[in-house]
């Protein structure tokens, strides 16, 4: 969602100084690539790039590209094979070996629904939304329908109205919010050719609590910000939880746990890290959490602070499942030597990034076949390709 969030801006900025911009989107990927679809970046005309396509090989060429879009007013699907020799300058620097789709935009800004419009909606939702980009494989040099609908689970921004895939294209976009998961698949469009549809699950912000506004805090402040995660700290002490310490944080809260845990907004995407460094205050942090829909919840210090916890919250007879426990870490973060408050700012932030993802860390250099998980479904005479939940966003 950072990225989005970082596009939007400059949108906003490009339109305060009336520069014409154009949204260029990584729309499909054939076997290997360092971004994944869903992977944007924002060309104004005076050639400022916002976000990223490509580890900085495609960058260059893409901006010709959008500068093309933006002059035409048309939008443009572009291939970049880095396993042909001819474009293999293109991803020499990475060594990629794939193929690389990127549908170019401009962006008017009279259009009610268009692309940055329709990010800056999803943004808004503070939920899960699913945005519907179209674009023609067959035939890439004709008419690309584009970033055209949003749908989130009570509207739908947008529209497919007109297209004859238009029922097929919105039943999968619904099901794409409730299985939460993206999607790429091709439709039948004309007895010639066929439409590709990018049915992109956008996760909302991930919410990270912080309960300890001691100094061990700041790094991981600052890692969850240029993350792009949304950072509440609570504290009870105003001395320590305040805007001049922390002001980059989204959110503050002093007071004890029964009142800090009553103004916090807590579903699936909340991840919570108990580190006041007083037994007191995390146990009462924990205790008021634990029946709240937190996806995670990490605990500074030694196993056996966390045994003496759910012990003590057993004791008052309350009742602590084995679901309950799995979503529990104690001691938080992963095992990478970590001592200083930055190392271990990075072990806690690695950690809830894996759980995040469904992951269990280890070394790249140990895995087989491809780094990320591309969950193709093989169908005949069709692209059709299942993405792995997201959480990017």
């Amino acid at each position: 969602m950072k990225e989005i969030e970082d596009i939007i801006q400059a949108f906003r900025l490009a339109q305060e100084t009336q520069k014409k911009s154009a949204l260029a989107t990584v729309v499909h990927v054939e076997g290997s690539s360092y971004r994944r679809p869903g992977a944007r970046m924002l060309v104004t005309d005076d050639g400022l790039l916002t976000g990223a396509i490509s580890g900085g090989c495609l960058e260059g060429d893409a901006l010709r590209k959008a500068m093309l879009a933006i002059a035409q007013q048309q939008n443009k699907l572009v291939s970049y094979d880095t396993t042909d020799d001819e474009d293999n300058a293109f991803g020499i620097q990475l060594g990629c070996n794939g193929i690389v789709h990127i549908l170019f935009e401009p962006i008017n800004p009279l259009q009610q629904d268009h692309p940055i419009a329709l990010l800056e909606t999803a943004l808004l939702q503070k939920k899960a939304s699913v945005l519907v980009t179209l674009f023609s494989l067959d035939n890439p040099s004709g008419k690309q329908g584009g970033t055209c609908m949003l749908v989130t689970g009570e509207k739908q921004y947008g529209s497919i109205k007109g297209m004859s895939p238009g029922a097929a294209i919105q039943e999968d976009a619904s099901s794409a919010l409730i299985t939460n998961t993206s999607l790429i698949k091709t439709y039948p469009s004309t007895q010639k050719e066929t439409v590709t549809g990018f049915i992109e699950l956008l996760a909302p912000p991930v919410q990270l609590i912080i309960a300890g506004a001691g100094n061990d805090a700041f790094p991981l402040v600052d890692i969850a910000n240029i993350l792009g995660w949304h950072v509440t700290m609570v504290d009870g002490r105003n001395t320590h939880a305040n805007a001049q310490r922390f002001a980059k944080v989204k959110k503050i809260i002093v007071g004890k746990p029964v009142e800090a845990v009553q103004q916090l907004t807590i579903d699936e995407q909340s991840f919570v890290i108990l580190m006041s460094h007083n037994y007191n205050y995390d146990t009462g942090m924990l205790r008021q959490l634990l029946h709240q829909p937190y996806r995670y919840i990490g605990i500074l210090g030694p196993k056996k602070k966390l045994n003496k916890m759910l012990d003590e919250l057993s004791s008052e007879g309350i009742d602590i499942t084995e679901k309950h426990k799995e979503k529990i870490y104690g001691p938080v973060g992963l095992d990478i030597g970590a001592e200083t408050a930055e190392e271990i700012a990075l072990s806690i932030i690695a950690e809830i990034k894996a759980v995040m993802s469904g992951k269990e860390a280890a070394v790249l250099r140990n895995k087989n076949g491809f780094i990320h998980d591309h969950g193709h479904v093989a169908t005949t005479g069709n692209v059709t390709s299942r993405l792995s939940q997201a959480g990017q966003l």
